[in-house]
């Protein structure tokens, strides 16, 4: 039977359960009038009501259930049946369906008009839940996609080009909001924000566009007939950056701010000239997501508090090294936001500016006018700094300006693109740098990569293969802590890839006397020796077999990082 919620006043509730006073109540009506929010939300942002408490109670008033969505499986055609306007208007989600009458999660519940207008647009019975907010938003964000409208808005665009027949050089892109363009590329947008892209991909092939998203370190493709509205879209974006439009046969890079559902997003683009016309890749940096923080980038506690005490060594060369695409800026903007203080003075070679940090002076390199890194870095050491960082060291002069920066009383933080921590001394002595220089400067070095994580709803157990086991055996030299290993199922939450988001593996290597005697010698191999002897290092490897013990990754994600092959 579909019942109606009852009517309840959600403050008078909360004074006679003694939750809040009255003076609570009277203060949040005040501030609810002036910003126009809910009351609930009004008095959870004032910390007068926390979250949990609010929505138990209203479970318990209108008798209907309260439920956790990060741990509810979803069925995408069920939750598609509420248009997203609706369920975003009203923050309701469809749930399940139980004999023709469907449960629908609500922030708040005792919403009589919008259940309503949900059963109108149903249009069948329902039975209410209460839900978070915060997950209802992000459940939203996840299962509406923007897939059968950046189709549907693809061909628009194709069919508008098509009849107007006009020369794509001379294109003149409309302003206005309503424009095929405008919205093909707004959609796109707001499609990498909800699934978390780190980069947007466009790439005209001979007969199709593809569009491919990075998430979690791994592309997914939309391909498209509409080819023709490649170059429209190249136009556009190119116009957006600033850049010239009439050159196709160079590469270019430039960059974009955009607002993209309440996310301030720094978009950094680069063209390159192909046989089937301009590929475009566009890096998405998210201002809003907070994580420039130290204590975010994903350490363990007893290697983070070690790698806070390194960065407040007075000088010395601290490296961090791996891949392209293992979170090498996140550590190193993690470590510039700690050292930000008044009293530091801090000057960044970039290659390019990701981040724009305050109270830091960030110089930009431009090797086409001849600003390399060791320019620029000649450039800082006149500028007094305490603190330098270099985006990447790339050549021989560039490490001799860092080592000899780091020798003079200055700390530099640097990157160097090498497998492990092992090797990153030995490369920058295969640089050219005298290893009696290496040993003297260099007293800490991470090595990273990232892992995905396994999605939390789809989680079960799994039996390793018999190589997998082989191989764990090898790294657990003494089998004292074999463990059960995870994998993800593949549900809706995870768009059916088993994985939810990614961990930094880190491995952390301070220098020891027995150590910096080796590189003296420009022994590798004793070097070698003098690290796996050390107290507290802990091989890649074995620091992602940790993860995969935990539950945390899968045994897969730990064969990819310790770059060996399954059968």
């Amino acid at each position: 039977m579909n019942e109606k919620p009852k009517k309840i006043r959600l403050g008078d509730l909360l004074v006679h359960n003694e939750i809040i006073s009255e003076q609570q109540l009277d203060f949040a009506l005040q501030e609810q009038k002036l910003s126009g929010a809910k009351l609930g939300k009004t008095l959870i942002k004032l910390g007068f009501v926390e979250e949990d408490k609010l929505l138990e109670l209203l479970s318990e008033q209108l008798g209907i259930p309260f439920l956790r969505l990060k741990e509810f499986h979803f069925e995408p055609e069920i939750t598609q049946r509420l248009p997203e306007t609706t369920a975003r208007r009203y923050r309701a989600i469809a749930l399940k369906e139980t004999n023709g009458e469907l449960l629908v999660g609500m922030a708040d519940p005792s919403d009589i008009f919008a259940y309503d207008d949900i059963v109108r647009v149903l249009g069948q019975n329902i039975q209410l839940a209460v839900v978070r907010e915060s997950e209802l938003l992000e459940s939203l964000d996840m299962l509406y996609r923007r897939t059968s409208e950046i189709f549907s808005l693809a061909e628009e665009l194709g069919d508008e080009l098509e009849e107007q027949a006009f020369d794509l050089d001379n294109f003149e892109t409309e302003d206005a909001e309503d424009a095929p363009i405008v919205r093909l590329l707004q959609s796109i947008f707001e499609d990498a924000v909800q699934v978390k892209a780190s980069d947007i991909h466009i790439e005209p092939d001979e007969h199709v566009l593809r569009i491919r998203q990075r998430v979690d370190g791994v592309l997914q493709e939309q391909v498209m007939n509409e080819k023709r509205i490649a170059s429209a879209l190249v136009l556009r974006l190119k116009l957006m950056c600033g850049l010239n439009i009439s050159e196709k046969r160079l590469p270019q890079d430039g960059r974009f701010n955009i607002k993209v559902k309440n996310h301030f997003v720094d978009v950094r683009m680069s063209t390159l000239p192909t046989q089937n016309g301009e590929s475009l890749v566009m890096r998405l940096l998210d201002n809003s997501e907070g994580n420039l923080d130290i204590n975010k980038i994903g350490m363990r506690p007893d290697m983070q508090a070690r790698f806070i005490h390194a960065l407040h060594q007075p000088h010395g060369l601290i490296l961090v090294t791996g891949p392209t695409g293992s979170g090498k800026t996140t550590t190193l903007y993690g470590a510039l936001s700690d050292l930000n203080q008044p009293e530091r003075k801090i000057i960044t070679a970039e290659d390019p500016i990701e981040y724009q940090l305050p109270r830091i002076n960030q110089c930009q390199v431009q090797e086409k006018i001849g600003l390399d890194f060791a320019k620029v870095l000649r450039a800082c050491l006149r500028q007094d700094p305490d603190v330098l960082l270099v985006g990447e060291i790339r050549d021989t002069v560039t490490a001799e300006i860092a080592i000899r920066a780091a020798l003079t009383g200055h700390l530099v933080i640097s990157s160097l693109h090498t497998n492990d921590a092992i090797s990153s001394a030995m490369r920058l002595i295969d640089m050219g740098v005298d290893g009696y220089l290496v040993a003297s400067a260099i007293h800490t070095v991470v090595a990273q990569r990232l892992v995905r994580r396994i999605c939390d709803v789809c989680k079960e157990d799994y039996q390793p293969t018999a190589q997998e086991q082989l191989l764990v055996d090898q790294w657990l030299k003494d089998n004292s802590a074999q463990g059960s290993f995870f994998k993800g199922k593949g549900c809706s939450r995870c768009n059916m890839t088993g994985y939810k988001g990614r961990v930094g593996v880190f491995e952390f290597l301070e220098f020891d006397e027995a150590m910096c005697d080796a590189l003296r010698r420009n022994s590798a191999a004793d070097f070698s020796n003098a690290v796996d002897a050390s107290e507290h290092y802990v091989p890649l490897s074995r620091a992602a077999l940790e993860y995969a013990q935990e539950g945390v990754t899968t045994l897969e994600e730990v064969c990819r990082v310790s770059e060996v092959e399954t059968v």
